[in-house]
């Protein structure tokens, strides 16, 4: 074998590996520990603090959930609104087989997945069915329910999704969709557009998947031929998220291998090969798919090897219950691009102390990791509690550090 031979295939190798949970982990954990000796460029840490962060999601889920019964943290929490569960008054009235409702299911959570990253805080959504507006996640969810039930993403046949419908998909076609105008704007906008038609491209090139007539929704049919007499891991629905929607992402992401690998980011302290992933929409997209995938009757195990979501609620969490400190307090102003060293710094300790701040909460609630897997805490929980803390410290809940939004990461 060649030099260049084993170059590329450590590159093959590498490649394969930063598109899995495990070395989203391997690689955050290796900042942590820098964070722990002080060497860390952009942020101090502070473990002791850790205990109060605990404490702040331990209320916080117990204000919410006092029978400590908390469901998963997915995209289907935010279609219920004002006590009133949006999906399930549409889903109620289809009449199809709960096979067909979970293609429906499927295609609906990656759509509205995809179009989920910031708002921003000047966008609103106002329903029209009750005249409420709602902001950020919540108005994003009901407003991408309301255009897939509108036909927007299936060439106007009624719900669903059409892969030629998705690919001519236009800022245009989002911007009147989720009301945006001058007076109301959108971060992210061109960016989210160009996700849900690159996204159609990649479904009709992928039969294998997709099908001959290729349907988004034909992933729940892929899925469920995948599970094994136990049921489906989670971690396999994760893979298959990565490996069909890797031609979506921009020719902005890092490549290995001709590997376009997502939200995976270099940073000069990081190890062999010198990147960091996180995976940020599709973990949360991979949670997303559990419950239609169980709904149908395929059991989803494994969920705890998918790992904590690295965004600003969860990354605000810490930095506003003093665990995480910048080194210089003024580059919180400084709107800081995903692939910013100091960004990827804090979504990496993000991630290790989303782990540690579970167990301490377990702890608390004398619950088993069975009865409150991550995925519940993330839920319960952290986000929550990252919003809460972020409306008690700053107008309009905003994050703690500017992010420069693309629509396409956080």
């Amino acid at each position: 074998m060649t030099t260049t031979d084993l170059a590329e295939a450590d590159a093959a190798k590498a490649a394969d590996w930063l598109m899995g949970a495990e070395a989203i982990r391997v690689q955050c954990g290796a900042l942590y520990e820098l964070g722990l000796a002080g060497k860390l460029k952009h942020f101090t840490l502070h473990p002791d603090k850790l205990e109060k962060a605990a404490d702040e999601v331990v209320a916080t889920i117990r204000e919410t959930y006092p029978d400590l019964a908390v469901p998963p943290h997915s995209r289907w929490r935010h279609f219920v609104l004002d006590r009133r569960d949006r999906w399930e008054e549409h889903a109620a009235k289809l009449g199809v087989s709960a096979q067909e409702r979970a293609r429906l299911e499927c295609e609906l959570a990656i759509v509205s997945v995809l179009l989920d990253a910031g708002a921003g805080p000047l966008w609103t959504y106002k329903d029209p069915d009750s005249g409420a507006e709602f902001a950020r996640s919540e108005g994003l969810a009901l407003a991408s329910l309301d255009m897939f039930m509108a036909g927007a993403f299936s060439g106007g046949k009624g719900p669903g999704t059409d892969a030629a419908a998705l690919a001519a998909f236009s800022a245009e076609a989002l911007a009147g969709g989720f009301q945006v105008t001058e007076d109301n704007p959108l971060e992210g906008l061109e960016g989210r557009a160009s996700l849900i038609a690159a996204l159609g491209k990649a479904v009709a090139a992928q039969p294998a998947v997709f099908g001959d007539a290729p349907r988004l929704g034909h992933i729940a049919d892929h899925l469920a031929g995948l599970a094994g007499e136990d049921g489906l891991e989670a971690e396999t629905i994760l893979g298959v998220i990565l490996e069909t929607l890797s031609p979506i992402w921009g020719e902005d992401r890092p490549k290995l291998d001709g590997i376009s690998l997502g939200d995976c980011w270099a940073h000069p302290q990081a190890p062999a090969p010198g990147l960091v992933p996180f995976h940020k929409l599709s973990q949360w997209l991979s949670y997303s798919l559990i419950e239609p995938m169980q709904r149908a009757g395929v059991p989803v195990t494994g969920l705890d090897r998918l790992t904590g979501l690295a965004e600003y609620r969860n990354g605000g969490l810490f930095l506003d219950a003093g665990v995480i400190a910048l080194r210089h307090p003024k580059e919180a102003a400084v709107p800081h691009a995903p692939e910013s060293p100091l960004i990827v710094e804090w979504r990496a300790l993000t991630v290790v102390l989303l782990d540690k701040v579970a167990d301490l909460v377990r702890k608390r609630l004398k619950l088993s990791a069975e009865e409150l897997p991550l995925a519940a805490v993330l839920e319960g929980g952290t986000w929550a509690t990252g919003r809460r803390l972020a409306r008690q410290k700053r107008p309009g809940g905003t994050p703690p550090i500017a992010i420069l939004s693309t629509g396409t990461v956080f």
